[in-house]
Formats: C-alpha cells, sequence, structure tokens
C-alpha cells in the first residue's frame, strides 16, 4: 500500500513539473530518475515505510550509499536537492513533520591534487639547454636564472617577479623582496603581506649569478622600480608574471616535457619533492609561506599517490583481482 501510495505520489509530483512549472522534458527525465532512485533505496529498507516516515537518518544513509558506490560528491547534490525540491511539494499536498532532506548536504568533493614534475622531468626543465637557441643570450640565461629559482625555493610567480637583485630602502621605495648571496636565501614577500626567507640551492644560485653579470648588458628603463629588480625583459622594465609563465611553457614543450608546465607546477614539484625526501611537513608549510598547514597536508596525498603507484607497479600480489 505504501509503495502504491508513493508511486502516485511521484507520478503527480512529475506531472506538476511539466502542467505547473513547464520544464522540459529532459529536465523532468532527470526528475524521474532521481526519484525513481529514491523510491529503490526506500524498498530496500528492512521496515516497510511510506513517504511520511523517512527521516534525515535515511536520506543520509542513501547519500552514504551513493558516495560508497563511487558516485561523485556533484551528482549527490543533484540528487539531494530533486528529492528535496518534492519533499516540499509533497509538504503542500499533505502534512509532513519535516523535510527530511532539509539540512543534509552531500559530500565535500574531493580537492584536486596539485600538478606536480617528478624529479628526474623538474631537473630536466630548469637545467636542460634550449635546442636551437644561444644560451648565454641574455634573454636565455634570464629564463634559466628564473627556473631554476622557481624549483629552488618554490617560489609562487608573484614572487618571484617581485624580487630585488638586494635589499633596497630609496626615497620611498622598499624593497618587497630580494636575493642575499651571503646567505644564499632569498627573502620574499608573500599573501597576507608575510614575509618568508627561504634557502636557494647551488645551481640557482649560479644561474642567477651568471644572469647578473649579463643583465648589466641590458638596457634598464629609468622608470619606476626597473633598476631594482632581479629579473628584468628586453625592454629593460621588471619581468611581468605572464611573460614567465609563457616563457616556462615554451622552453618545457622544446625540451620534451609534453605537459604543461607553468610556474606554479615548478612551485607543487618542490613541495612534493622536499616532502618525500625529508617527510617534514611543517619545514614546507613554511617555506611554501602556507597560512594553514592544511594547505600543505594535499602534498601528503600527492606523494602517497606516488608510493601507490610504486607499489602497483612493483609489488607481486598489487596486481588487482581478476587482472
Amino acid at each position: 500500500m505504501a509503495e502504491r501510495d508513493s508511486q502516485a505520489s511521484f507520478d503527480a509530483y512529475l506531472d506538476s513539473l511539466v502542467t505547473q512549472r513547464q520544464l522540459s522534458p529532459h529536465t523532468v527525465d532527470s526528475y524521474r530518475r532521481d526519484l525513481a532512485e529514491l523510491s529503490a533505496f526506500i524498498k530496500a529498507l528492512p521496515e516497510q515505510i511510506g513517504l511520511a516516515s523517512i527521516t534525515h537518518f535515511h536520506v543520509r544513509k542513501f547519500a552514504s550509499q551513493m558516495h560508497g558506490g563511487g558516485l561523485s560528491a556533484r551528482s549527490i547534490a543533484r540528487k539531494l536537492s530533486s528529492w528535496r525540491g518534492f519533499f516540499y511539494w509533497l509538504s503542500e499536498q499533505s502534512p509532513l513533520a519535516l523535510n527530511p532532506v532539509e539540512g543534509v548536504r552531500a559530500p565535500k568533493r574531493a580537492r584536486p591534487l596539485p600538478k606536480a614534475l617528478s624529479a628526474d622531468d623538474a631537473v630536466h626543465v630548469v637545467s636542460q639547454a634550449r635546442p636551437g637557441m644561444n644560451e648565454q643570450d641574455p634573454a636565455r640565461l634570464c629564463d634559466r636564472a628564473m627556473f631554476e629559482l622557481l624549483y629552488s625555493s618554490g617560489l609562487r610567480v608573484s614572487e618571484l617577479v617581485g624580487l630585488d637583485a638586494r635589499y633596497t630602502e630609496e626615497s620611498g621605495y622598499v624593497s618587497a623582496g630580494w636575493i642575499d648571496f651571503d646567505a644564499h636565501e632569498v627573502t620574499v614577500t608573500g599573501k597576507g603581506n608575510k614575509k618568508r626567507s627561504v634557502p636557494v640551492g647551488g645551481p640557482a644560485m649560479a644561474a642567477i649569478a651568471t644572469w647578473l653579470a649579463a643583465r648589466a648588458t641590458v638596457g634598464l628603463n629609468q622608470g619606476g622600480d626597473a633598476r631594482f629588480a632581479l629579473f628584468i625583459n628586453e625592454r629593460g622594465n621588471r619581468m611581468s608574471a605572464r611573460v614567465v609563465q609563457m616563457r616556462l611553457k615554451a622552453h618545457a614543450q622544446a625540451v620534451g616535457i609534453p605537459s604543461n608546465v607553468h610556474p606554479h607546477v615548478l612551485r607543487h614539484s618542490f613541495a612534493s619533492h622536499v616532502l618525500q625526501s625529508s617527510g617534514d611537513l611543517r619545514a614546507v608549510q613554511e617555506m611554501l609561506g602556507h597560512a594553514s598547514i592544511a594547505s600543505t597536508q594535499i602534498y601528503t596525498s600527492l606523494d602517497f599517490q606516488r608510493l601507490a603507484q610504486v607499489y602497483d607497479a612493483a609489488h607481486p600480489r598489487a596486481k588487482k583481482r581478476g587482472a
């Protein structure tokens, strides 16, 4: 009896979507599939109950079953929205103690893992000479120094282009970031106007020193703060983030890395590789300039993903059942 009443309610609701709300046949079909799934969940309950007896507990159980079955958070949210609308309509037709879907939320969407290069590919990108290019050209030397520094210290591209060749405080101008050759570190101003100092590796320091020798041959634009900038373009202006992005992408493709390599990929690679080697999440947090450790913890997932791939490839008992 409860089953017949439920189906009659579903049919009446779908009819109202057509006649009153004038939804398209495609949209109504989507509602019909969602309600059919709700009906299947209710039928599978050990207790034989009708729509009026469905509670928050039941709906959360249904959402959990969908999540466990691999349905995406987006799809679960859509189904819950369909069910919520149905129960609102049902409450207008007959008294309901509550809308059992109200307040039930879909599982949080999984945060996408950052893209990172393997250690070999990262080193290849920042150190490999670009085929057919004069590597003594100032622009190429500048690129090499920028790419080495991005991977060496995990800087954001905005932090990179904001660097000065040395700390400067002059006529109201104060450096936001600078390179310290004696300490082998770089100081930058990150998000929230927070300063941090990060170590710089030997290859990056050498590439920067070589670039600075060539930088003197590039005519500086005396306007603005270009004369203080560590990295400048061919016109003598401070390097822009967009130019760094374009140059890195072109360089990576030229040296045989097919993926879209941008500055944040080198930052992610830096974080992942340091974490893999040290396991020190707090140190990586400080070097990246993350305000919260939660932002850094995503790299533990990335590291586990890499280890899982190694395990699947190497362990004799790792193969999937039926493979």
